[in-house]
């Protein structure tokens, strides 16, 4: 097992790129461990056996429990390059703008790789338009297809910031977003700018984005069980690390914890299992509050969530960044009359921005605290920082 750790730098980057090399052009090479700076490898077990056939060993973000360690094949890592550069429109030069030790970016780094073209790396750092016009701009100059990927809150940014930043972004023949749901009015908001963006649904057991604007990468296969997604197909893990018989993975499938419905012809996510709320006996999806929150004037993000209950077991409570003035009442009202009086949250709270782990994904445990927090300084006669409704 070789360990990277990734610190944010061009120099660790191109370490991660050289350890890569070898594995994916079959020459040889340990199974790669990229690490986040202070990140330690000992839970991955690098004293023992790496699982035959594994060229790259990820992290799970973690979303729910302990993180997993997903064991990925050179194979598995080709075909996701390969049929990324096949939906684009070819290989092309690349702008690593997230983090390398996460799947994204990791799969950033091989694409570029595969295709023999410079990497730009975007350095550490707060993500600023300027500095991504910067890191940009080589990646710009070069010939053939120009590619990035980001998570929805750097598209925000650079849509907020406007000028040289969204003139650079607009440039690119491609901007991948994924990592976590963006907002259908920040998706429009962005090709009406005139930035191509690809959204992009995939994980760490899939090598990555597996599903471009809801239609399956050539060769990945989706189905859905009670609504639950399932993917297979030549960019599949092979397993965990240390856990060989994971019923996650069953005869060549990996059961997500996704819940999706296909919408002429195209693969709709309407969130994770796990987030669903149970109010009064109906089940709630935030993602379908969280779309209704967001296409309302005044609404940038939103974040859904349950909070225990003593009547109705759980309350759906929401938290949004604004962008202008908003009217908590009509925000409610807009739901009820999309999603039913059920959907409608029970609570709003007006924040600066939404908590982030990982790859730029919502940390709803982090929402739901801060909105628990917010009830009940209510509660208690402190109205200041909450804004709900009566």
């Amino acid at each position: 097992m070789h360990p990277v750790t990734l610190d944010g730098t061009e120099a660790a980057v191109h370490a991660l790129a050289r350890a890569l090399r070898p594995l994916l052009d079959g020459s040889g090479g340990s199974a790669v461990l990229p690490l986040a700076p202070g990140e330690s490898p000992s839970d991955m077990r690098p004293d023992l056996p790496v699982e035959p056939g594994t060229g790259l060993i990820v992290r799970t973000s973690g979303s729910t429990g302990a993180a997993k360690g997903v064991l990925l094949s050179a194979a598995a890592l080709r075909a996701s390059a390969t049929a990324t550069h096949a939906r684009l429109g070819g290989a092309g030069t690349w702008l690593l703008a997230m983090p390398a030790h996460h799947i994204a970016g990791v799969q950033v780094v091989i694409r570029s790789l595969l295709a023999g073209t410079p990497l730009a790396v975007l350095p550490a750092g707060g993500f600023r338009g300027r500095r991504f016009v910067e890191a940009a701009s080589d990646v710009l100059a070069a010939d053939g297809p120009r590619y990035t990927a980001l998570v929805p809150t750097q598209l925000t940014r650079l849509l907020t910031e406007g000028g040289d930043a969204l003139a650079a972004a607009r440039s690119f023949d491609a901007v991948l977003v994924g990592g976590a749901a963006t907002s259908p009015t920040t998706l429009a908001q962005a090709k009406d700018s005139g930035i191509k963006v690809v959204t992009t649904y995939g994980m760490s057991e899939t090598a990555g984005g597996c599903v471009y604007d809801g239609v399956p990468l050539d060769g990945v296969r989706v189905r859905l069980e009670d609504e639950v997604v399932h993917l297979s197909g030549p960019t599949l893990a092979h397993g965990y690390r240390l856990d060989p018989d994971n019923p996650a993975f069953t005869d060549g499938w990996f059961h997500t914890s996704d819940l999706g419905r296909i919408v002429d012809g195209k693969l709709e996510i309407l969130g994770r299992t796990d987030d669903l709320i149970n109010t009064g006996g109906k089940k709630v999806a935030p993602t379908a509050v969280e779309r209704v929150l967001t296409a309302q004037a005044g609404v940038a993000e939103a974040c859904v969530v349950g909070l225990p209950d003593p009547e109705w077991g759980q309350r759906v409570a929401a938290a949004i960044v604004a962008n202008g003035d908003v009217d908590t009442a009509s925000l409610i009202a807009a739901v009820r009359a999309q999603l039913g009086l059920h959907a409608a949250p029970k609570q709003v709270h007006v924040i600066a921005e939404i908590p982030l782990r990982g790859p730029g994904k919502v940390d709803r445990a982090a929402v739901a605290q801060l909105l628990a927090s917010a009830a009940t300084s209510r509660t208690r006669g402190n109205n200041s920082s909450a804004n709900t409704p009566p």
